[in-house]
């Protein structure tokens, strides 16, 4: 089937959108994309084409970004919230939720939860950020410097007009991720991807979603991750520039997880490797050890 587009309403009144696609199998189970963000909106179609033939896939805009309604509360509870609606409303009674980046920490939150727990069947963690508090963040901040600094110069000639065409926001905004990209020869063709269409950007929702992980109880969280039973695929590049290790106390607690380290690939590893990542992706859907327990 081709892609299928409907809005979803949450039980607040709040329209969602959200796109579907894939084939249609028996046993009302299905896939569901996280993008990342916060306050961004779904890129995710490539890896949607790479699940296809194992069921229905359905990506969303998440509330407050890209063609989703800008209404509050932007809270992780709200969010997962939204989530479950979307699986709801697509007539999915089990998932597998794979999240990217701030995405993926949305699917982790949404399969540790008590009252969605039951719904998941397998759970993929794409370039994460891991638990508990930010303290990576010096790392991260100098290497995004650096990784920027070919792009700073056109970048602050245009956040110093007083206005912007809509082509002169989709630069900035390619000129922004470009930096993600490991492999200079291709970093701007393949940011270009990610801003195919650009929206407003929404400062509230990432201001009061970025710092999520400050107010963990870490211990608890972790206890959580210990006991959640999920088969879980951990999808890292290794030349992204939020530094891997903070994911090392997530893959060490998850009881079931596989975790795969593309070398040379950054934080949008299905674009800078893409059949490694495809690769990765389908061997762990259609691996008969998916559905036992298995080892980093």
């Amino acid at each position: 089937m081709g892609e299928q587009i409907e809005f979803v309403t949450a039980d607040d009144g709040c329209r969602l959108w959200s796109v579907r696609s894939g084939t249609e199998a028996p046993g009302r189970h299905g896939f569901v994309l996280c993008h990342g963000g916060p306050g961004f909106w779904d890129t995710l179609g490539p890896i949607a084409r790479m699940v296809e033939d194992h069921g229905p896939v359905v990506r969303w805009d998440q509330r407050g970004g890209g063609r989703s309604e800008w209404q509050e509360p932007y809270t992780v509870a709200r969010f997962l919230a939204d989530l479950d609606q979307v699986r709801e409303h697509h007539g999915f009674n089990t998932v597998t939720v794979l999240g990217h980046s701030w995405g993926a920490t949305v699917a982790l939150r949404y399969a540790l939860a008590d009252e969605y727990r039951p719904r998941v069947r397998g759970l993929v963690y794409v370039a994460g950020i891991g638990y508990g508090r930010g303290t990576w963040m010096p790392e991260f901040a100098a290497a995004k410097k650096a990784a920027s600094a070919p792009y700073a110069a056109e970048m602050a000639e245009l956040e110093a007009l007083e206005s912007r065409t809509p082509e002169q926001d989709r630069r900035l905004w390619q000129l922004s991720l470009a930096g993600e990209f490991p492999n200079r020869a291709s970093a701007l063709e393949l940011a270009a991807t990610q801003v195919n269409e650009v929206f407003a950007e929404n400062e509230t929702v990432h201001a009061s979603l970025r710092h999520v992980a400050d107010a963990d109880d870490v211990a608890e969280l972790e206890e959580r991750i210990r006991g959640l039973e999920v088969p879980t695929l951990i999808v890292d590049g290794m030349a992204d520039l939020r530094p891997r290790h903070a994911v090392d106390p997530l893959a060490a607690a998850l009881p079931r997880v596989t975790r795969v380290r593309i070398a040379g690939a950054g934080h949008f590893p299905w674009l800078d490797a893409p059949e490694v990542f495809e690769d990765a992706l389908s061997g762990w859907l259609i691996d008969p050890v998916w559905w036992s327990p298995s080892s980093p």
